[in-house]
């Protein structure tokens, strides 16, 4: 049965059944759990993802392998666990893009979200030991 919620995108339909599920939400938004992936209005590696329980909240994601192509993360055991996936389902990062007012997009490569299409389970994990940043740039052009 479709719900609807009043967001900044005004009032989106949806069906529960197709929510993007977080089982530990995100970093700073532990009690969010679930999201809807909103239809990309235009072309690009950017979408929005839409929380139903907080209509104020939604966060800008992005394939960093686009922007980085040797970025790869690969979900452990415990991870594949938690997203209900077996070792051979597709797992794919994404990462939180940050467009703050003078318009120098970065990108949240320390700690990227694990996507399972599979079960639509995400999970942010944060990367130990890595040089890669919460605020990573985008590549100059």
């Amino acid at each position: 049965m479709m719900q609807t919620i009043q967001s900044r995108f005004g009032e989106i339909e949806y069906d529960p059944e197709n929510c993007l599920l977080f089982p530990e939400g995100l970093i700073g938004f532990e009690n969010l759990r679930k999201f809807i992936v909103m239809p990309n209005e235009k072309e690009g590696p950017l979408f929005w993802i839409q929380s139903v329980d907080d209509p104020e909240v939604a966060f800008v994601l992005t394939n960093p392998t686009g922007f980085y192509f040797d970025y790869k993360v690969v979900p452990d055991g415990r991870e594949r666990k938690k997203l209900g996936i077996g070792d051979d389902d597709n797992c794919l990062a994404v990462s939180v893009v940050t467009v703050p007012p003078d318009r120098k997009i970065t990108l949240n490569l320390a700690a990227p979200i694990l996507f399972a299409p599979k079960t639509n389970k995400a999970l942010q994990v944060i990367l130990e030991g890595t040089n890669f940043s919460t605020q990573t740039p985008l590549p100059e052009v």
